[in-house]
C-alpha cells in the first residue's frame, strides 16, 4: 500500500512539474490552407497563363509533379498549403493571379501613377511572359475572385504594412513579381475569411518561403529590410 501512495504522489508531482516548467504537450499550431479550387484551370481558359508555356518553363526544371499539375488544370484543389516544397510553383501561380485579377489596387493605385509611363513598364507585368497574347491584355482584367467592399478594404489595409524584403515598395505596389504574387495572396485569404492577424502571419511565412536569405538576414539583425 504504501508503495502505491508512493507511486501515485511521485505521479502527481510530475505532472506538475511538467505543467508549470512548460513541458505538456501543446496542440500543433494551426496551419492555414488554402482552396484554390480549379483558380490554375480559369487563368489558362482565360490566357493569363498559357498552359504549354509554363509546362516547358518547368520542363526545364525537372517537369511539374503530379500535386502541380493538378493545381494547374485540376477542378478541386483545396486544402491547399504553400510549402518549400510548391512554394516556387504557387509565387508563379499567385503572380499570374494577382496580375490578372480585377482589383481597385491595380486600376487605381501606383501601378498606373503617371510618372511610371504606364502600369506596362514594371517587372510584375512586363516580366510575365506566360501568357497568352499581350501580358497587359490581361492586366486587371478577369474577375477570377470579387471581393466585397469590407474585404477590399481589409486587403488594401494589410497590402499597404506588407513589405519585400530590402526593398521599399509594399504589397500595394506590386512591381516585381513577389509583389504581384502576395497581392494575389491576399486577395484569396480576404475572400476565404481569413482575419486579417492571421493574414499577417500567413504573408511572413510565405516571404520567408520566398526569402529565406533575406528573412534569416533581418531576423538576426544583418539585413536591410523595409
Amino acid at each position: 500500500m504504501n508503495n502505491k501512495i508512493k507511486n501515485l504522489l511521485s505521479f502527481s508531482v510530475s505532472i506538475i512539474i511538467i505543467v508549470f516548467l512548460g513541458f505538456a504537450p501543446v496542440a500543433p499550431e494551426e496551419i492555414f490552407s488554402l482552396n484554390w479550387g480549379n483558380l490554375g484551370a480559369q487563368m489558362v481558359e482565360a490566357g493569363v497563363i498559357e498552359k504549354e508555356k509554363f509546362e516547358s518553363l518547368y520542363a526545364q526544371r525537372g517537369g511539374l509533379s503530379e500535386a502541380d499539375q493538378k493545381l494547374l488544370s485540376g477542378s478541386n484543389n483545396r486544402n491547399l498549403v504553400i510549402t518549400q516544397e510548391n512554394s516556387g510553383v504557387m509565387l508563379n501561380l499567385l503572380w499570374a493571379f494577382g496580375l490578372g485579377n480585377k482589383n481597385p489596387i491595380l486600376e487605381n493605385g501606383p501601378m498606373v501613377d503617371s510618372r511610371y509611363g504606364g502600369a506596362g513598364n514594371f517587372a510584375s507585368t512586363g516580366g510575365w511572359t506566360l501568357a497568352k497574347g499581350n501580358v497587359m491584355d490581361h492586366y486587371n482584367r478577369h474577375s477570377f475572385v470579387t471581393l466585397t467592399e469590407e474585404q477590399q478594404a481589409l486587403v488594401e489595409r494589410v497590402a499597404k504594412n506588407i513589405y519585400r524584403p530590402c526593398c521599399n515598395n509594399s504589397t500595394y505596389f506590386p512591381d516585381c513579381n513577389h509583389g504581384m504574387a502576395m497581392l494575389g495572396l491576399l486577395e484569396l485569404m480576404a475572400s476565404q475569411g481569413v482575419s486579417e492577424q492571421d493574414m499577417y502571419k500567413v504573408a511572413l511565412q510565405v516571404n520567408t518561403l520566398w526569402f529565406p536569405i533575406q528573412m534569416q538576414e533581418q531576423k538576426s539583425g544583418t539585413g536591410c529590410g523595409a
